[in-house]
Parts: structure tokens; sequence; C-alpha cells
């Protein structure tokens, strides 16, 4: 039997969710919330962050994140950040569009180091911090035909570890999330992306390609990873840092 968090464990804290409008981030608001934190959901669909921060009464921030020049100057009074927001691009490398990669390398990438060197100053002031990057199985595994999304969760996984030597003398902690195939948009459209790629149905996609490591055969929920963000939020976590967690169905067993 699942136990839910206490109500207000995370009261009096404030957290900032990038990518929250769908999927993993909006999960993860949604936890966070529950847990008592004053959420803002961060996102380019500034509709699509209203809606989901007006089910908690939270707040918004309508951003660009591959515009990592507007964050350079950037200061953020959060006690949690979730560095969530992504995309994904399915290609050879040899057919791999060069702006694209470095696109997605500043979005996922250099986006979440500018959000962690804005919010840092305020972690250290007050002896809190959490920091949780929603890496991948990705930052672990390779794909192939993913070259830009492998690189990017690889250099996400190194930034965590950094942040954790860092700031663990200060009460911060920073840890990496590492899910497999999670049932979201960024994967629905990935199976039309990843057919063309292999050129097999589409129908065989998610059983071949997706799941073909897993011993457990499913897509994770976004409500199972953002439980997982939710207690490395907590004070139940605070001598978990610098630590990759995996939830992929056994894919990195192997």
């Amino acid at each position: 039997m699942t136990q839910r968090p206490l109500d207000g464990e995370l009261s009096g804290r404030t957290a900032l969710v990038t990518g929250g409008a769908s999927g993993i981030g909006a999960a993860c608001a949604r936890e966070l919330a529950a847990r008592g934190a004053e959420v803002t959901v961060a996102d380019i669909d500034g509709e699509g962050a209203e809606k989901v921060a007006a089910e908690f009464g939270g707040h918004t921030w309508q951003v660009d994140l591959s515009d990592v020049t507007a964050l350079e100057e950037l200061t953020l009074a959060t006690d949690i950040l979730v560095n969530n927001a992504g995309v994904q691009t399915v290609s050879p490398i040899t057919e791999f569009p060069p702006e694209r990669f470095r696109t997605m390398l500043a979005l996922m990438v250099e986006a979440p180091f500018l959000l962690t060197r804005a919010a840092l100053p305020h972690m250290y002031a007050q002896g809190f911090g959490r920091i949780v990057n929603l890496s991948s199985v990705h930052g672990l595994r390779a794909s192939a035909f993913k070259a830009a999304y492998v690189t990017a969760k690889h250099a996400l996984e190194g930034l965590s570890k950094v942040t954790a030597l860092e700031g663990g003398p200060y009460g911060v902690t920073s840890n990496c999330v590492n899910p497999g195939y999670v049932r979201t948009p960024l994967v629905d459209k990935q199976i039309a992306d990843q057919a063309a790629a292999h050129g097999i149905p589409e129908q065989e996609v998610v059983e071949r390609i997706m799941l073909t490591d897993n011993a457990i055969k499913r897509l994770v929920e976004p409500e199972e990873v953002a439980s997982l963000v939710g207690w490395l939020a907590s004070d139940a976590a605070r001598m978990v840092t610098g630590a990759s967690y995996t939830m992929d169905g056994g894919w990195s067993a192997r």
C-alpha cells in the first residue's frame, strides 16, 4: 500500500519546476504542492503553465529557457529547483542539424547550470536547498539516433554531481532522477520518429525499441517519477546527494 506524504511537510518552502506545463513537470509541480510547497510552474507554454498552477494556487513563469543569455544575470529565491525542461530529436548523427544540437544542449545543460547558479546563493544563505535534475536512463546509457539528448543528459549528470560537492557544506543537495520511457507527450511524439528512423511500424516501437531492455514491460507513469522527486525534496532525503536514481523497469540492470 502506497503511503501519501504528510500534508504540509514542505510547508514554508518554495519550489520552481521547469517544463511544468505538462508531463513529468506537471506531475512534479502537483506533487510538491501536495506536500505543502509554494510552487512556480515555469514553461515556454504560458497558457499550459497557468492551467497547471491554477490546480493548486501556484505561480507561473513563462520563459524560453533555450534563450540562455537572458538567464545569465538571473537571481532565484527558491528553496527547491527541479530542472525538468527538455526536448527530443531522433536523427542519425550524419543528418543531425547542428543548430538543433546546440539548442538542445542549451536547454538541457546550460539552462540548468544557469538556474542552479541563480538559486544557490539563496540556498547557501539559508542553509537549505534541494536541486533535482530530471535526467534519464540516457544519462547512464546510450541509444542510437539520439546524439544531442544522450550528450545533454550525460552532461547534466556531471553538473549535478559537482553541485552536490559544492553545495554539501551549505545544506544543499543535488540529485538526478533517471526514468526510462515515461508516458508523456514527448514520448508519444517519439513513437512516430522512432518508427521512421528504424524502419518499423509505429505499433512495434514501444515493444521492440522502447521496452526491449526492460524487465518490467510498461512505460513509467509521470506520477511515479514525481513521487521520487517529492521524496528527494523532503527532509527524509537530506543525506542523499550526488546520486542518480534509476526508474527504468530494470533497463540499466543489464
